[in-house]
């Protein structure tokens, strides 16, 4: 493990910027290596007790022991604990081939005096490289580690009366890794309620601002205007403003046609990605709102919070009919989002997360859309090798049944939540995705869950029949998967005066040693 230091300036952790730096001075991550999000568990059987009042309202039913701690969430539907955030590496071999592996390289962890994560908010944690490729961004909180229901928190200074739980104000934190594995958090107070869950830097042409994507409140609907709704939708954020909030666009289900509703969870998107200078989001869970993919501003203009009120809209093609209720398989459950080239984009659908839907729904896996210059269709959907609804075994974790729900504690795949991937020489593209889980636990979101691989014909338009997913990776005992990108490439150094040193050399009188004077951004 690299060993890091903290070198944060006053001035800096006053403007909600940290850093790190790597005493090594060399390059952390491998270039090219995929690199993988997690959390682990850290909380005991004193983190909390039986019959404490629980922040989210309700009284504890279990102590802080792993997994059944998080059967708390039946008493308090807002329950979990921050962890500890970890970016492990991984060397592909195999790719556009069926024939696909993974060797496990140094993982990062990020220190928790910075940032954590919400265990086990599962749409937390997304990794996405900068639009430049020099950084990996991610979400977290500004707390330490085995607090209660800081994910649905408010924010510093903002009122919800409509937030029924009690956990303290703690700001939502976007933080950025550069190759040599040092980190910057920067604060917002966006997202109060709820959690942010993706970032991206846009750092080309002049450019330096997050775009981030979450949810915003814990309970009653927001209404325009108000700290919570501002709050929500796509943020503009720019590195170092700490503490702030620039709403860049907002979608309203009016602009489909339909009566308002709760507006704020309209905007409950959760994946992000930027192609060809334009931004896309996915909307994916909640009880109302559609259920889709959807672009941010213009073709070829990233947004800015500089500049908001840019129009969020629903790609063409893509669903548009209204969250349904009761959920039923074959919904879109839409979360990562992958660009092969323009006109072919996967999409992970996660599932319904419902136990016994899992083995019998059309939709869950690796969706392939392609656009035929008027709208996006649907080509075929990858679930081979996902196993979908099959148990797996995890060293360490419960067997049986949970007390709680009488089910099986064993998870089952789902679907897949975020994903990644490159196009090959040889006209294939290789995706790597993280699954979803479904279980008998209460909160499913605590299942170990794994990492997985497959490669796709990309000029393929009907299903191939030799497509099959590689599982590389299953998280052990106590951790969660969240995020998959690549490694950032090292920024190339600003051009720089030559220093001139001169010194004394014995018999030669003066000589002149030229040294570079040069930062890596």
């Amino acid at each position: 493990m690299n060993h890091l230091k903290m070198a944060a300036a006053p001035a800096m952790a006053a403007a909600g910027l940290f850093g790190l730096v790597n005493d090594a001075h060399a390059q952390f991550f491998t270039p090219g290596s995929l690199i993988v999000s997690s959390s682990t568990y850290t909380g005991t059987a004193s983190t909390v007790t039986v019959g404490q009042t629980l922040p989210g309202g309700g009284t504890a039913t279990y102590n802080g022991t792993y997994p059944n701690v998080f059967n708390n969430d039946k008493p308090d539907g807002s329950f979990g604990v921050t962890a500890p955030i970890f970016l492990s590496q991984f060397t592909i071999s195999g790719a556009g081939t069926n024939t696909l592996s993974a060797t496990t390289g140094p993982t990062l962890s990020i220190p928790t005096n910075l940032i954590t994560s919400s265990f086990s908010s599962k749409s937390e944690l997304a990794l996405n490289l900068s639009t430049d490729g020099t950084a990996l961004t991610f979400m977290g909180y500004q707390a330490a580690p085995n607090q209660l229901d800081i994910s649905n928190s408010k924010t510093p200074g903002f009122n919800d009366p409509n937030n029924p739980d009690t956990a303290p104000a703690t700001y939502r934190e976007i933080a950025q890794v550069d190759a040599f594995g040092n980190v910057q958090v920067t604060t917002t107070t966006a997202y109060s309620g709820n959690n942010g869950r993706a970032a991206i830097l846009d750092n080309t042409n002049g450019q330096n601002e997050y775009f981030t994507v979450g949810n915003s409140g814990n309970g009653g609907n927001a209404t325009p205007g108000d700290q919570v709704y501002t709050g929500g939708g796509v943020q503009g954020i720019t590195p170092g403003q700490g503490g702030t909030q620039n709403q860049v666009g907002f979608y309203n289900i009016t602009q489909n046609g339909y009566p308002a509703d709760k507006a704020n969870k309209d905007n409950n998107f959760r994946g992000e990605t930027a192609y060809n200078n334009t931004l896309y989001v996915t909307k994916g869970s909640g009880g109302n709102g559609i259920d889709t993919v959807y672009q941010v501003g213009s073709s070829g203009s990233l947004p800015t919070g500089k500049n908001p009120n840019a129009t969020i809209s629903i790609l063409p093609g893509f669903p548009t009919g209204l969250v349904p209720s009761p959920t039923a398989p074959g919904q879109f459950y839409p979360f990562g989002l992958f660009f092969a080239n323009p006109t072919t984009l996967y999409v992970a659908d996660e599932g319904d997360g419902v136990l016994g839907d899992a083995a019998k729904d059309p939709s869950a896996g690796l969706e392939k859309w392609t656009f035929n210059g008027t709208q996006w269709n649907l080509d075929y959907t990858l679930q081979a090798g996902l196993n979908l609804g099959t148990q797996y075994t995890v060293p360490g974790y419960p067997t049986g049944n949970n007390p709680v729900t009488s089910s099986p504690w064993a998870p089952e795949t789902d679907g897949l939540r975020n994903i990644t991937g490159e196009v090959n020489p040889n006209g294939t593209v290789t995706l790597f995705g993280v699954t979803s889980t479904v279980s008998g636990a209460v909160d499913q979101g605590a299942d170990p869950n794994e990492l997985v691989a497959i490669t796709d014909n990309l000029s393929a338009t009907t299903l191939p029949a030799n497509e099959s997913f590689t599982v590389l990776e299953t998280a052990a005992n106590d951790q969660v998967l969240r995020g998959v990108a690549f490694a950032p490439r090292a920024a190339v150094p600003e051009p720089s005066p030559l220093i001139l040193m001169v010194l004394p050399l014995a018999g030669l009188g003066l000589a002149v040693r030229r040294r570079k004077a040069g930062r890596t951004a």
